[in-house]
């Protein structure tokens, strides 16, 4: 039996926040609730023979994407020059070489223990090297809030996160261009990866100027929500332009924040405030998604290989972290809180894991589990041990 699109949303919105403020009580992230409360309709919808509408499949990607691109862009404008120049080369460093650190160990562990094909085994890599923004930028912020930035400690961790979840995308995405035989070869793939992602900054920088100049001209004839409409509006055309051109246009997004709030802090702080009460909504709608997303018994189809894949990748991933963090002057106790932080896995597992099985590919249902196992165990996971070490770890 099919469900009305109005309905459909209606107990998504009321479940996922009905769990998310019933785990709180026990001092869990809301997001933990709403996850669980995703899986939980998913088993009551299957079991009664209830389907989510046709209509709702249309436009199921642009509310993941419009929860991303909000969350992405919190992140720029939680983001200033001076906390970045203080994070210095750590913050760039952490946008690429715990992910690059991940994925390459999964790869290499899946070709040559696990027999995989090589490029199928890059795929599973960069899926499952993604950290995801919306677990981490939300705790950081929480965070930096209760003023426990310290160092440049969470503004490391914020940029590092979102940058390193856009760069897992551009490599993924390559790869699968190979695989779907797209005409694009091995040389084309190297040229592209770079200027995809230098694209991408340019595009948000680019963004950004325009952004910050319209507000500063016409400051006094928008109101807070105007502005925010219109930078949303922007993020949007902006992810669009990015994926016809091939350009990473999520990291554009978070450039054009932080280019906003350099340029223009008293248009950026106000949208920052609307941005967190839009986002109350929208992480709802993503994690409640996710949760239906997910097929237990998907998991378990491959046996528990996964966890170990997963468990080895963490693993490369932390090493990655420490590596990153070495020319920075944090203690072992501010870096032992970035690799915590750097754990959770969701969005873009759940957004591309079931690309490799659509694609028909021999391994496409392990990567499936795999995005699963990442999933369950890390989204949880992530967010209330950000929160437990963030008061041993962070003075």
């Amino acid at each position: 039996m099919a469900m009305t699109l109005d309905l459909f949303i209606f107990i998504i919105l009321v479940v996922g926040w009905s769990l998310g403020k019933a785990v709180e009580v026990v001092k869990l992230p809301g997001l933990v609730g709403m996850t669980l409360g995703g899986i939980l309709l998913s088993l009551v919808f299957r079991y009664f023979g209830w389907v989510p509408p046709s209509s709702f499949s249309e436009i199921e990607p642009f509310i993941k994407s419009f929860a991303l691109i909000v969350i992405l862009l919190r992140a720029g404008l939680g983001i200033s020059r001076s906390e970045l120049n203080k994070a210095g080369w750590g913050a760039i460093l952490m946008a690429f070489v715990p992910c690059m650190f991940e994925a390459i160990t999964v790869s290499l562990l899946l070709h040559f223990v696990f027999g995989w094909e090589l490029l199928q085994s890059g795929m599973a890599g960069f899926m499952l090297a993604a950290v995801s923004p919306a677990v981490v930028v939300p705790s950081m912020l929480e965070l930096k809030a209760q003023g426990k930035e310290t160092h440049g400690v969470i503004t490391t961790i914020l940029a590092g996160a979102s940058a390193d979840n856009a760069i897992a995308i551009t490599f993924f995405t390559a790869l699968s261009a190979l695989l779907s035989g797209t005409g694009i070869d091995t040389t084309q793939t190297t040229i592209m990866l770079p200027i995809s992602i230098l694209g991408g900054v340019a595009l948000g920088l680019v963004a950004g100027f325009l952004m910050s100049w319209w507000f500063h001209h016409r400051h006094e004839h928008l109101r807070a929500t105007e502005k925010s409409l219109l930078l949303i509006l922007m993020a949007l055309a902006l992810v669009r332009l990015g994926n016809s051109i091939h350009l990473t246009a999520l990291l554009g997004v978070m450039v054009s924040g932080f280019v906003l709030l350099e340029r223009s802090p008293r248009a950026a702080h106000e949208i920052a405030s609307k941005l967190g009460k839009i986002w109350i909504v929208a992480q709802i709608l993503l994690f409640v998604l996710i949760g239906l997303s997910l097929r237990p018994e998907q998991a378990l189809a491959t046996g528990f290989m996964p966890l170990v894949i997963i468990g080895v990748g963490l693993v490369a991933r932390s090493l990655g972290v420490f590596m990153a963090l070495a020319p920075t002057h944090f203690n072992i106790k501010q870096k032992l809180f970035c690799v915590v932080s750097y754990l959770p896995k969701a969005t873009v597992q759940a957004a591309v894991g079931g690309i490799a099985l659509a694609m028909g590919l021999s391994h496409g249902q392990e990567i499936l589990s795999l995005a699963i196992w990442a999933i369950l165990i890390t989204a949880p996971l992530g967010p209330t041990v950000i929160r437990y070490f963030s008061l041993h770890l962070l003075d």
